[in-house]
């Protein structure tokens, strides 16, 4: 493995992270899931070169500093490509779900406060119809050779803009996931990113020689800045499918041979229940793999590790942080099983609810400092306000720290569950279902009570048929009496967002109502 490159400084503004691989080497891949191995591919050259050429396109129809370009583009070049070129144009890039309903498009565009909109070509049609009055509408083609086309379809170009951006400006907007409350914008700074993905280059050790499987969608911190940024702060290659495929996974696999790729649970959830059905090989190009979004039980982590033989890294990030907080280390550092590991470049400490930071081993809110946490909320004072005291960002996770710096996370404050007094973390109640050998996914969540104000449920998603008397008994014998679920719901699916994050309040809506299994 080569050793990270000296001769190249930190970058000041996003585009210039292309600056970190060298010209001839490979920056970016977009294979298809059919025939994986015929995939557009881009040198650094090329990719720079692209993003300087697309940038003074938009610049030329006005858009520049203070404007936001949101997208609706599937993961590939184009999304990468106007990604950065956006950045470069000094405007802030705000990538939206192509999936998302007209509503979701019409409050997502009118929260941004979008200057121009862009679709893919033939596609889009539901945020096609909102596109705000006089905000630009323009199509993006790729081409057979990789090159990345713009049309202007409507909408007035302003005066040609030649702005250059500034390290503190906003290069990205994106929304919460909305977990406990209605998504709030979060406008982060090329600092924010560069930081953040800096930090991931040192926390994983990654070099020119690494290859980056992004399999998370690019709407999303996680694929944009874990996979992507951080592999380009590298000078590795970026090998990113139009969309997550099991099937196609392990021929993406020996196709590219990457060094490592991030996903969220449920990703490697799927991968290990086909490890066998798919033939994935129990050591291959793969020298770690790295977990993030949600909590990963300790036997999923034991299972990847035993199967594919290479290191799982957990790691904690967030959209607010532009991801990357904390993390495990790579071999030969403990990793630690129901740990996100410690601060990586980031300060992070345990707070009260008085703004006073806690000692070892006591359990408070998670908070955070660092470069690469944003500013602020967007046009909201109150969950700014509330975000932030004395200089320390506050993650609404509940956590702990243990003397080496460890962090165990509880769960988000909002989403515990308080029956009759005593607090229930529901990740340990949904560890204590998940060490059952027929239980595959399993949720826990507060539901309204007369007696305790709230009581526990969990609804889970079975391997091998069992019954939830037999899965409360197993509970019984890890769990105190007051903690163990009083009703379980078996189903085929549990709701998820997007990304495959877990929303314990949609979940609670799904199931909540429903006759009582157990």
């Amino acid at each position: 493995m080569s050793t990270p490159r000296t001769d190249i400084r930190r970058p000041e503004i996003l585009p210039d992270i292309l600056l970190c691989g060298a010209s001839e080497r490979t920056a970016l891949v977009s294979p298809r899931i059919e025939t994986p191995e015929n995939g557009p591919v881009l040198s650094y050259a090329a990719l720079r070169e692209q993003v300087a050429a697309l940038a003074a396109t938009l610049q030329g129809w006005g858009v520049g500093r203070g404007d936001r370009v949101a997208f609706a583009l599937p993961n590939g070049i184009e999304m990468v490509v106007l990604f950065l070129a956006t950045t470069a144009a000094a405007a802030t890039a705000a990538p939206l779900n192509p999936a998302y309903t007209r509503d979701e498009f019409r409050f997502s565009l009118s929260d941004i406060g979008t200057r121009a909109v862009i679709v893919p070509a033939g596609g889009g049609e539901a945020v096609r119809e909102t596109v705000p009055a006089g905000a630009l509408l323009i199509e993006a083609t790729l081409t057979p050779d990789g090159s990345v086309r713009l049309e202007r379809l409507s909408g007035h170009p302003g005066a040609a803009a030649h702005d250059r951006p500034a390290t503190d400006d906003p290069a990205l907007f994106l929304h919460t996931s909305g977990t406990t409350s209605r998504p709030k914008g979060v406008p982060l700074s090329h600092r924010n990113l560069i930081v953040s993905a800096a930090n991931s280059v040192e926390t994983y050790a990654l070099t020119a020689d690494d290859v980056a499987l992004c399999v998370m969608p690019l709407f999303h911190i996680h694929g944009l800045v874990a996979s992507t940024l951080s592999t380009f702060a590298s000078g590795g290659t970026v090998v990113v499918p139009p969309r997550f495929s099991a099937g196609a996974f392990w021929p993406h696999v020996a196709a590219y041979e990457p060094t490592w790729y991030s996903a969220v649970p449920t990703i490697h959830q799927v991968l290990l229940a086909r490890a066998d059905a798919d033939h994935a090989p129990r050591n291959s190009s793969l020298r770690f793999i790295r977990s993030s979004s949600a909590a990963l039980a300790p036997a999923t982590m034991q299972g990847l590790e035993d199967r594919f033989g290479c290191p799982v890294i957990e790691a904690y990030g967030m959209t607010e942080a532009a991801h990357q907080m904390a993390s495990n280390p790579l071999p030969p550092g403990e990793r630690r099983p129901g740990s996100v590991g410690r601060g990586t470049g980031v300060r992070v400490g345990i707070m009260d609810e008085a703004g006073t930071l806690l000692g070892p081993g006591v359990q408070g809110e998670v908070v955070i400092q660092g470069d690469n946490v944003t500013r602020g909320y967007h046009n909201n004072p109150e969950a700014n306000a509330a975000a932030f005291t004395n200089g320390w960002f506050r993650t609404g996770d509940r956590g702990a720290l243990d003397r080496e710096g460890y962090l165990t996370l509880v769960g988000r404050l909002k989403e515990l569950i308080n029956r009759g007094g005593e607090k229930i973390s529901p990740r340990e109640v949904d560890e204590a279902l998940l060490s059952h050998p027929a239980v595959a996914e399993a949720v826990s969540f507060g539901v309204p009570d007369e007696k305790y104000g709230e009581e526990v449920a969990a609804a889970v998603v079975l391997k091998i048929e069992t019954s939830p008397a037999d899965l409360t008994a197993h509970c019984e014998g890890r769990l105190a009496a007051f903690k163990v679920p009083k009703t379980i719901y078996v189903t085929r699916e549990i709701p998820r967002t997007a990304t495959g994050k877990i929303q314990r309040r949609r979940v609670a809506e799904a199931f909540h109502g429903q006759r009582s299994e157990t």
